[in-house]
């Protein structure tokens, strides 16, 4: 049987993992110029709860870096809901939006690369203090994806106000 804290922390991967994979999808439709609402809204609800969760997990050293990671996400999150909910991606606010949503999006990819060189035997052998060059690279290219992605993505994201594709 799972502790309470084992079960709080599958919560936080799922909504973290599904996150992710909403937020691809979302991205992709920013890439089509297409809004897919239901997609962006699981987006940005299960990212602000893997980002908000996040708070609650057992922090070895006291306020650390998730925790500053946490805070960027939740102000990127923020930005990007005003920018899409409050004005409705009007003029400055469109790349406003597909910024803000991209750097929290990053922001999760980047935790998950991290946990995979924590969690994973075959990528903790190839970076057990994550400071060695394999990390640098994984996480350089994860920095270079969402660099192309979002300069595509602003660029492209012109949906028609109230499109509901």
């Amino acid at each position: 049987m799972l502790s309470r804290m084992d079960a709080f922390l599958l919560v936080h991967v799922g909504l973290s993992l599904l996150g992710i994979f909403a937020g691809f999808v979302a991205a992709g439709g920013m890439l089509a110029s297409a809004r897919l609402p239901a997609w962006t809204a699981l987006f940005l609800v299960t990212t602000v709860g893997t980002s908000a969760t996040g708070f609650f997990l057992p922090a070895p050293h006291g306020f650390g870096a998730a925790h500053v990671l946490g805070i960027l996400s939740l102000i990127a999150l923020a930005v990007a809901i005003y920018a899409l909910c409050g004005r409705k991606l009007a003029t400055g606010w469109r790349p406003v939006y597909v910024v803000a949503a991209l750097a929290s999006l990053y922001l999760n990819v980047f935790v998950l690369v991290v946990q995979l060189f924590r969690k994973v035997p075959a990528f903790l052998v190839l970076a057990p203090t994550q400071s060695e060059p394999p990390f640098a690279v994984s996480q350089g290219i994860v920095f270079l994806v969402f660099l192309v992605l979002g300069i595509g993505a602003v660029r492209r994201f012109r949906p028609l106000t109230g499109a509901t594709s």
